[in-house]
């Protein structure tokens, strides 16, 4: 399996700085700084590419395993909002809450939400945030 990369370059002070992320692939370059991570300004922040990551592992993730169940996928639309609270010790992340819609032929609701459940435990990004609260909202839409 290939090993995936990003690279990350801050200037400056915490407050006053600024950087910018960019995937290894090139594929994506977005500013960041202490307004898009505590506040509201514009650009991106880790915890916004962490919930993209979960995202994106978890809604594959259900797709192979509903199609190993004999189900066709043919949308999976997932956001994942991700939680960084300040604790005594500085910040921590603390929850990263999914909520998938699936447009899915031959299941019922019921099964949709077991296999979802399952892809949630499963999904390597799940894994790696296994310190983390995961909490998951999925129904069937169309």
């Amino acid at each position: 399996m290939p090993v995936r990369n990003a690279n990350a370059v801050w200037e400056g002070t915490l407050k006053e700085g600024k950087g910018k992320m960019k995937l290894g692939t090139g594929a994506y370059i977005g500013s960041y700084s202490f307004g898009s991570r505590f506040a509201d300004d514009i650009g991106t922040n880790p915890e916004e590419l962490i919930g993209a990551a979960h995202a994106g592992c978890f809604s594959m993730a259900l797709s192979k395993i509903l199609e190993d169940e004999g189900s066709r996928p043919e949308k999976i639309d997932t956001v994942a909002k991700v939680t960084l609270e300040k604790q005594d010790q500085g910040f921590k992340i603390i929850s990263s809450e999914l909520t998938t819609e699936g447009d899915v032929l031959d299941i019922e609701n019921d099964k949709f939400v077991e296999l979802a459940e399952k892809a949630k435990e499963n999904c390597p990004v799940s894994q790696a945030l296994a310190g983390v609260k995961i909490s998951l909202n999925a129904k069937l839409v169309g």
